[in-house]
């Protein structure tokens, strides 16, 4: 049976999946067969597997730090919200069906927890390692009976729990005193300790509050990483993370041309796979933004309607906000518009949905001759084609079946004028097409910008996993994290209470 390891954390957003993804590939440097795994994770963001699974982006993401291919046993549930009360269900990699919170919490999520475990213990017979990711935080008290992420198999699988807290966002002690603290005897015999993330300044400042909460836990820090601007990783669905996080928080690449070239990407709601952006921003002189205002669209050169778990709710939010009529203003004037999935099948002529809005016939902004009925069952899949003259990959998540009624062909949608519409996530991270589609819209926009001739989106992705796995390398004790790993919780751990109430 191979190793393994589960990284918590005290919040959402701690960092877990950055270190699960560091140790990921930290330990495959080491020559170790590693896998990630998160049983049950909740994204809009997610992936195609090769074998036609839907799985987090995340996972994905993490499989390419550990350099496997990833698998539907490396996230048996993925959980697409479809609105603040309901999620579509994805099991092994297929929708089974709509659950509400309560109906998921109420019974459904601990049914599951066989299926999950069976998962895991698959991949630990298979790999030397396997590093499990937690969801929100251990310390959730009021659905502890029905995890199954986070201490529920780290308990039932035996593994050890370290758990990542970001001090960046202040108190990080006491949410590791009281994430401890919060849980039963029997959870707080896993907890090994911690991994303090995100800090700036001298790390000497921080040691005696390391040494008082060893003092007052009985458990190991197992590392300080440093804060570390623009990973261009994929995490859960916050905007901060992913390769245009970079673009924000740093100096923008020069442009190569004369001219930047500005693109004003649609917060819509339910917004999913945002980070089919990355490429773009990645880009020398590319400067990408997330918008929710017409006026925000007028100096942009390019305008991104992405994917969305609620096309006909995107597309009233989009009129509501009137951006519905910036869009239509922008087509008739010739200026460039992108639909990516959901975002593309809003840009069309009708919507008929009696499956993901139940909304039945809906018109929609008419910018493409395109009319979409919502099949009940998803399209999973993973295209490759050729457009521009250039070859081109992606990966298709999507209920709704386009009929294309003119234009000129553009992958499996169409192009009419500057307006382009595609279901194919992941195309703008295939470089020459890439190239040859921003050439198409600089000459749209009346810009002088000029694509780097050797920007390449898979190399970039490798480099940003490497400092991952710097991270972990340079910053964390990590013998102590391999022993763990191999052996399991450290015994005679203390208790911290009150306990689980």
């Amino acid at each position: 049976m191979g190793g393994g390891l589960l990284i918590a954390g005290t919040t959402s957003d701690a960092g877990k999946s950055v270190v699960t993804a560091g140790i990921c590939r930290w330990l495959v440097r080491q020559g170790v067969k590693v896998a990630p795994f998160k049983g049950q994770n909740m994204s809009l963001n997610s992936f195609v597997t090769r074998e036609g699974a839907e799985i987090g982006r995340a996972q994905a993401m993490q499989a390419q730090a550990a350099r496997v291919e990833p698998t539907a046993l490396m996230n048996p549930v993925l959980l697409k919200p479809g609105s603040d009360r309901s999620s579509q269900v994805v099991l092994m990699g297929k929708p089974v069906g709509e659950l509400s919170a309560r109906g998921y919490h109420g019974g459904r999520q601990q049914a599951l927890l066989g299926t999950v475990l069976e998962c895991l213990a698959e991949l630990r017979g298979t790999y030397d390692a396997v590093i499990c990711e937690g969801a929100g935080s251990p310390a959730e008290i009021n659905l502890r009976r029905t995890d199954i992420v986070n201490m529920g198999i780290a308990r039932a699988a035996r593994l050890p729990v370290v758990v990542v807290g970001d001090i960046d966002r202040g108190g990080v002690f006491a949410s590791f005193f009281g994430t401890t603290a919060l849980l039963s005897p029997e959870d707080q015999a896993l907890v090994a300790g911690y991994v303090v993330n995100k800090f700036r300044g001298d790390v000497t400042l921080l040691h005696p509050g390391i040494e008082m909460l060893r003092g007052l836990t009985g458990r190991h820090t197992y590392g300080i990483l440093p804060y570390a601007h623009g990973l261009g990783i994929d995490e859960e669905d916050g905007l901060r993370v992913s390769m245009r996080g970079a673009v924000r928080e740093s100096v923008v690449a020069p442009p190569v041309g004369e001219d930047v070239l500005r693109v004003a990407v649609c917060a819509v709601p339910l917004m999913s796979n945002f980070t089919d952006v990355d490429a773009l921003a990645a880009e020398p002189g590319v400067v990408v933004r997330f918008v929710d205002r017409p006026e925000e669209l007028t100096d942009a050169d390019l305008v991104v309607v992405p994917g969305t778990r609620g096309t006909v709710r995107a597309l009233e939010w989009l009129r509501e906000r009137g951006l519905a009529a910036e869009l239509a203003r922008r087509a008739a004037e010739g200026r460039p518009v992108l639909g990516i999935c959901g975002g593309f099948q809003l840009l069309g002529e009708h919507i008929e949905d009696d499956v993901e809005s139940k909304a039945g016939s809906v018109p929609g902004l008419g910018l493409l001759p395109v009319r979409v009925r919502f099949a009940a069952e998803k399209t999973l899949a993973r295209p490759v084609g050729e457009a521009l003259g250039e070859r081109v990959e992606g990966y298709e998540i999507h209920h709704g079946v386009a009929e294309v009624l003119g234009g000129e062909p553009f992958l499996d949608g169409c192009r009419t004028g500057a307006v382009w519409g595609t279901h194919w996530h992941g195309s703008l991270e295939s470089d020459g097409f890439r190239r040859r589609f921003l050439e198409q819209v600089a000459r749209a926009a009346g810009r002088r910008f000029v694509p780097a001739p050797d920007t390449s989106f898979g190399p970039l992705r490798e480099e940003q996993l490497d400092r991952l796995g710097d991270l972990i390398e340079e910053h964390a004790d990590t013998d102590a994290l391999l022993r763990l790993i191999e052996q399991g919780p450290p015994a005679g751990l203390p208790f911290i209470p009150p306990g689980a109430p």
